[in-house]
């Protein structure tokens, strides 16, 4: 066996902050496309996605071989890694999905008249220049792309050396399609190697986000080493909880489905916390039976090992991302939330309950980014979420939250028209301060085209006025 760096294709990057000012100029060409324009730029790469199905599935396929002949690729990075039957068509219906969106760019928010002729408008824009640095997923790159492209933002992508040929292929069949719409291909931009990521984070002047999807230590130190505002997560560690008031086969059925569904997402179970009743009348006994048939390994917390007889988890606070799954004890949903707050991650938590009222409870209390009632945690995704694709999954609390998807990828601009008007230490306006309604959006019609649609229209009517004399002779 061989380590996977020694069998990667050797890749020399560009210069960093000139890819990175590149990527800049190529979104201003990008945010200049009307928006039916874009819709169809990302209607194009869709198409790309599918008809070159196999080429991108022969990259991942050597991506493959090259991980399963090393001695340093764990399991999980595996599953992580292949894009397996079905998931092409999936990434090109996300980016259909995202193209027939409402435009995101431009869209009024607010509009007040602060003085008489004077009116400030607040509408949406794009943040400019990404860095998203992802673990192991090729499919990641096509979602945040089309992401991308939608919201008029550059694009500067570092994934995991494990997909190299999973990335420089996906990248290759998005950016072919640029052309035929006058975006230069350097809107989305590869990045290889770390001296190329720790040089990234040093310009705060060019790049306005970097959203990190990966392990803990990999957010940890972007977090440290940049002064670009960061987006994430770090840990994906996911808790239903079991209520005495729950139905245990739904119970079973959504806790086995939030774990072996994909068992290394960052929204797959990781604790199940039961209820101390469910041990009395037997549910306990029926959901480790349940779980253990699955394949699922089980580990117990403090109550857990002494009660259920299972092993001791290696933490409170584990993120396992595969095969296996903590359980514990609680006397109460109190009980549960405490536990919740004191060891997850607030990334996504869910309730088992037939009771509405301790449902209701629950997603008030609990201070997560996404809280579910009776469904699978699988469901936090920005695809299932009708979102198109995601960018990632913010534990953030400011900007983004829970999956990010096209909201999560703009900003705000303020828009001031007046007649001109002066301060001079505002003795030169009289304030009003009033609400307006909001406008129309702008930038949807080109000069000129109104009067074009004016002349066919009125072309048309006369010509059925000419038509219907013609009928009566």
């Amino acid at each position: 066996m061989q380590s996977l760096r020694s069998t990667l294709p050797v890749v020399m990057p560009d210069d960093p902050a000139a890819l990175a000012r590149k990527a800049r100029d190529a979104s201003r060409k990008l945010q200049q496309l009307p928006s039916r324009e874009r819709a169809a730029l990302l209607r194009a790469v869709a198409n790309a996605l599918e008809r070159r199905e196999s080429e991108i599935q022969a990259a991942n396929d050597e991506d493959l071989r090259r991980a399963e002949s090393s001695d340093d690729v764990e399991e999980a990075l595996l599953q992580r890694l292949k894009l397996k039957p079905g998931k092409v068509k999936q990434l090109a219906d996300g980016a259909r999905a995202i193209a027939n969106m409402e435009e995101p760019i431009g869209k009024p928010l607010s509009a007040m008249e602060l003085a008489k002729g004077l009116t400030l408008t607040k509408v949406t824009a794009p943040l400019g220049v990404l860095l998203i640095i992802f673990e192991s997923r090729p499919d990641a790159l096509p979602q945040i792309a089309s992401l991308a492209l939608r919201t008029g933002n550059g694009l500067l992508l570092k994934g995991g050396k494990e997909a190299a040929s999973s990335n420089a292929k996906l990248r290759e069949v998005i950016v072919d399609e640029f052309e035929a719409f006058g975006v230069p291909k350097e809107c989305v931009c590869l990045i290889e190697g770390r001296e190329a990521v720790a040089d990234l984070l040093k310009l705060d002047d060019v790049i306005d986000l970097v959203i990190p999807r990966g392990s803990n230590s990999l957010v940890t130190y972007i977090q440290n080493n940049t002064k670009i505002p960061v987006l994430g997560h770090a840990d994906g560690v996911v808790h239903v909880y079991v209520d005495k008031d729950a139905n245990v086969d739904m119970a079973a059925k959504c806790a086995i489905d939030s774990k072996i569904d994909y068992p290394a997402a960052c929204n797959a179970l990781e604790t199940l916390l039961i209820h101390d009743d469910l041990v009395a009348n037997g549910g306990a006994a029926e959901l480790m039976t349940a779980l253990r048939a699955a394949g699922v390994e089980l580990f117990g917390g403090p109550r857990g090992t002494k009660e259920l007889n299972l092993p001791a988890a290696p933490a409170l606070r584990h993120e396992y991302g595969g095969m296996q799954c903590s359980v514990e004890l609680v006397s109460s949903m109190d009980n549960a939330i405490d536990y919740i707050h004191a060891n997850g991650s607030a990334h996504t938590d869910c309730i088992i309950t037939s009771n509405q009222k301790t449902a209701d409870e629950f997603i008030a209390r609990v201070d997560s980014a996404c809280v579910f009632h009776n469904a699978s945690t699988r469901f936090s995704d920005g695809f299932r979420f009708g979102l198109g694709a995601e960018v990632g999954i913010s534990t953030s609390r400011i900007h983004a939250r829970g999956p990010v998807g096209v909201e999560g990828l703009l900003t705000t601009r303020c828009l001031l028209r007046g007649k001109g008007q002066i301060c001079n230490k505002d003795k030169g306006v009289e304030f009003t301060h009033k609400r307006l309604p909001l406008p129309k959006r702008e930038g949807l019609f080109k000069p000129g085209v109104l009067q074009q649609v004016a002349s066919s229209v009125a072309l048309l009517a006369n010509s059925i006025v000419v038509f219907r004399a013609m009928m009566k002779k």
